[in-house]
């Protein structure tokens, strides 16, 4: 049993990882697939908690990985899509490799906070859920106030873009895409940014690889990130329609104006811990809030104290490895990223993107991806911050607790 689970901990990581170098193809996909095998006989003999860890390990490491082609290559995933922005300007800068350390320092600490905060889930969680369901809609509001409030630019492209994006948003979100996050994220926040790239014949400079003791952060920016995870992260890894990306947004915005190396550690963080902890409040109140957590109650009726202990051991294990892997991934990318044409690697990568997209969006999702890249374009061009970009995402969740 033990050597089942071990197996299943390192195969978990070894597909986290490609499915985090891998642009546009997200866990659920591996979890939907992994599922349907399951259904189809294919597994008979396995017992399910073996198929848990490989599940978690896989989410985990993902959560990680997933900053690599976010930073290099400017194709983020739904959940580290925030990441392009200051991740872009450090990677011109030749700062990408500490751009992805910054982000593995927030993910590192965020699987210690996990465990941290299990006990406190499993004590107040039932009596909390649905007084926070109440109040939640009232944060996302007062964080998109404080977002358009200290646009320092131009507050009423600001507005515009911010309401543009959530009603693309809500409109994406009632196509019946199956991906419709693919689409609308990539075009807002990936496609705009390789094609602003491609227009201006960025050429990369080469990139610093630094010791991860000399990476540039003082300890008052990293508590400062930190505090801003802890604040926004367990609200929002129980409460349904809201995931990192606004909880990024919410914890900036009550920690105040954070610089761009304190929001990859927050965003680091926060991914981190909303995923694990989706697994925690699967066991505290049986509510599912991830792909992954999903795929877990269907192969547990009932997930049992030894269940979880199993699984915060594979998120603690699969996280410390990954860490050291993704920081050997980010070497390799920083050594030999400047040696590529970047023109024609984001035009490659364009182009990947937009047949990922047909494949699993359809020409309605192509749809989607003109618009959004338009409306990203938009926001770069009028000069204002662009993650007023997330109205795509929070002005359909302030609606569903609304409505």
């Amino acid at each position: 049993m033990l050597g089942e689970l071990v197996f299943a901990l390192v195969l978990g990581i070894f597909i986290g990882t490609i499915t985090g170098l891998t642009p546009g193809i997200h866990i659920n996909l591996v979890a939907t697939i992994l599922l349907s095998l399951v259904t189809a006989g294919y597994f008979v003999g396995i017992t399910p908690i073996v198929l848990v860890v490989f599940i978690v390990s896989l989410s985990i490491s993902h959560t990680f990985i997933d900053f690599i082609p976010t930073i290099f290559l400017g194709a983020p995933d739904e959940d580290s899509v925030l990441a392009v922005l200051p991740g872009h300007e450090l990677l011109l800068q030749g700062e990408g490799y500490e751009a992805v350390i910054l982000t593995l320092i927030g993910g590192i600490v965020g699987i210690f906070l996990i465990l941290f905060f299990t006990p406190l889930f499993i004590l107040f969680l039932p009596t909390v859920y649905n007084n926070a369901k109440i109040i939640m809609p009232f944060i996302l509001i007062l964080a998109c106030f404080f977002l358009l409030y200290f646009e320092k630019n131009n507050k009423l492209w600001a507005v515009i873009i911010f309401f543009f994006a959530g009603v693309l948003g809500i409109i994406s979100m009632n196509l019946n895409l199956k991906e419709p996050l693919l689409p609308l994220l990539t075009g807002l926040f990936g496609t705009s940014s390789l094609i602003t790239s491609i227009s201006k014949k960025q050429t990369l400079p080469a990139q610093v690889v630094v010791k991860l003791t000399r990476v540039d952060i003082s300890k008052k920016s990293f508590f400062k990130s930190i505090l801003a995870s802890i604040i926004a992260s367990p609200l929002c890894s129980f409460l349904p329609g809201v995931g990192s990306g606004q909880a990024a947004v919410i914890g900036s915005e009550i920690t105040g104006d954070l610089n761009k190396k304190e929001f990859l550690v927050l965003l680091g963080s926060i991914n981190t811990i909303v995923m694990g902890l989706s697994f925690v409040t699967l066991y505290s109140i049986q509510k599912s809030r991830t792909g992954s957590a999903v795929a877990i109650s269907r192969l547990l009726e009932i997930l049992s104290p030894d269940h979880l202990i199993i699984i915060l051991t594979a998120i603690l294990i699969s996280g410390i490895l990954t860490f050291f892997l993704t920081v050997y991934l980010a070497k390799f990318f920083s050594k030999n990223i400047s040696k590529i044409n970047y023109n024609l690697l984001s035009i490659i990568i364009l182009i990947l993107i937009t047949l990922i997209v047909i494949i699993f969006s359809g020409i309605i999702g192509i749809l989607v991806l003109i618009v959004s890249t338009l409306l990203g374009l938009t926001c770069i061009y009028a000069g204002v911050r662009r993650t007023h970009l997330m109205g795509c995402l929070l002005l359909p969740t302030i609606f569903y607790y609304l409505l």
